[in-house]
């Protein structure tokens, strides 16, 4: 097995509140990993610890081996690993294609001088996640909630992540939307990139995911398969109120 990203013993506490407590799991390379469990139990939390957009109290988070607990996040993005937001973060002033060409840019200024990305890699990806050339140059403020979803997905793909943590990838998408965007997840699979999945989707995220991880109230209940973890009876009693 070949882990790529993986998270030892974290803890993490807003004041008095422990949002994680020994959160400890690993994902292997070309993976795709659902994190489920009742709203507030940890999942988007765990998503900005692994981001640096909340920093750890105690515990390790790892990608490739390194250790990434002290960088910054624009830091671990270009080591590989992004993430998409329940709530879409467009950057109001860019239109469409101007936002998904964010992600292609290199960080230095000698990179940027000397890049070969393109308009036309930037209106590849937006064909991908299922924009259209009419919407390329329309202001996010003008999207639907689906095809806001579609650009947030589309800014994360740009960075070329080697891992994408999805965050309610599929809230406010129609079926053929999300059918569109899940054929385009499990190719990209193909290709060797690693899912971390949160949907409360779960007809939607089954088929997608190779096991799941179950939490709440920042801890770990279990992890397994779909089936194995969804029949856990402290699974159900959690997240099902059975």
């Amino acid at each position: 097995m070949n882990t790529i990203l993986e998270l030892e013993h974290v803890v993490k506490r807003f004041g008095g509140l422990v949002a994680t407590n020994d959160m400890s799991f690993a994902v292997e390379k070309g993976e795709s990993v659902g994190l489920i469990g009742p709203n507030g139990a940890g999942k988007t939390t765990i998503f900005s610890l692994i981001m640096g957009e909340h920093k750890v109290n105690s515990g390790s988070i790892k990608l490739h081996g390194e250790e990434l607990t002290r960088l910054r996040t624009h830091k671990r993005i270009r080591r590989g690993i992004a993430r998409t937001y329940q709530v879409p973060r467009p950057f109001a002033e860019m239109d469409v294609l101007a936002n998904i060409e964010v992600g292609l840019m290199p960080d230095s200024i000698i990179g940027m001088l000397t890049s070969g990305h393109s308009e036309d890699e930037g209106r590849a990806i937006a064909r991908s996640v299922g924009l259209g050339e009419g919407d390329l140059h329309r202001d996010p403020a003008e999207l639907s909630m689906g095809d806001l979803r579609k650009l947030e997905l589309a800014r994360t793909l740009a960075t070329r992540p080697q891992v994408m943590l999805l965050d309610e990838v599929f809230a406010g998408l129609t079926a053929g939307e999300i059918e569109q965007i899940s054929g385009l997840l499990n190719e990209k699979r193909q290709e060797g990139l690693t899912y971390v999945i949160v949907s409360h989707d779960l007809r939607s995220l089954e088929p997608l995911i190779d096991s799941a991880i179950a939490m709440t109230q920042g801890t770990l209940i279990c992890r397994g398969s779909y089936q194995d973890v969804m029949n856990d009876q402290a699974v159900r009693m959690a997240y099902l109120g059975q």
